[in-house]
């Protein structure tokens, strides 16, 4: 696996995230689009915010694990399973680079820890 490649995907799909996170807790904030004075978009307007809260929340849990895996690639545990130890199979790795457990240890299967 060329991990300078990885490290790339990673660090573009960090920036991409913090992008997002950032303008949802803008749109939070109402910075462009002050809160209605009228009581029914108020209402409309804190949907939308729980919507925004959801896509921030999402997006910093995936940032942390982008930073834990590029943190595994420095110290080349990063096709490791944190798990089990064994390898974590490059399929799971290109679909979901940021990925500590291999496919076993991440469906729970009995005696994945034990291999």
């Amino acid at each position: 696996m060329d991990t300078e490649i990885v490290r790339k995907r990673l660090l573009r799909r960090r920036e991409e995230l913090q992008g997002r996170a950032n303008r949802a807790s803008a749109d939070l904030r109402h910075e462009s689009d002050p809160l209605s004075a009228d009581f029914a978009e108020q209402v409309t307007q804190r949907e939308s915010d729980e919507v925004l809260s959801a896509i921030s929340e999402t997006a910093r849990g995936e940032l942390k694990q982008i930073g834990a895996a590029l943190r595994r690639l420095e110290e080349g545990r990063y096709e490791r399973c944190e798990v089990c130890g064994g390898p974590i199979e490059p399929g799971r790795l290109e679909a979901v680079p940021y990925t500590d457990r291999c496919r076993s240890c991440a469906a729970g299967e009995p005696g994945a820890a034990a291999r």
